[in-house]
């Protein structure tokens, strides 16, 4: 019933930057925490960032620094400000998100489709 859309992945230059948005649409529901993951083939997928609905957030030691997690709650969005980018970022990144349905508070988690991130010269 909630569905999120990414977009934003795309070609760059080492050093270079991107910004990464997620949206969330559909029944009525309380998101508490968004994330950013990403995967590469053969290897298994890891946490970039989350962010809970009150604004704590937590990073992957390999993009403190370089990447910043944003939410806005009233567009039940968030987004992965990533600067400096390096070879080793590449990968599909998938935003995901926990929450409740408003009307009876059962769990629910939910996956965007992908977005590839290639870093290269």
């Amino acid at each position: 019933q909630v569905q999120l859309v990414e977009s934003g992945g795309g070609l760059v230059q080492p050093g270079g930057s991107l910004r990464l948005s997620c949206a969330a649409s559909g029944s009525i529901f309380s998101i508490k925490t968004m994330g950013w993951y990403r995967q590469v083939p053969g290897k298994e997928r890891e946490l970039v960032a989350d962010t809970t609905r009150e604004g704590n957030t937590n990073y992957a030691d390999s993009v403190k620094g370089r990447f910043t997690i944003s939410r806005d709650n009233a567009k039940n969005a968030a987004y992965l400000q990533m600067n400096s980018l390096k070879p080793e970022d590449t990968a599909v990144y998938y935003c995901n998100a926990r929450g409740v349905y408003d009307w009876d508070y059962s769990s629910f988690e939910v996956w965007g489709q992908g977005t590839l991130v290639t870093v290269s010269s």
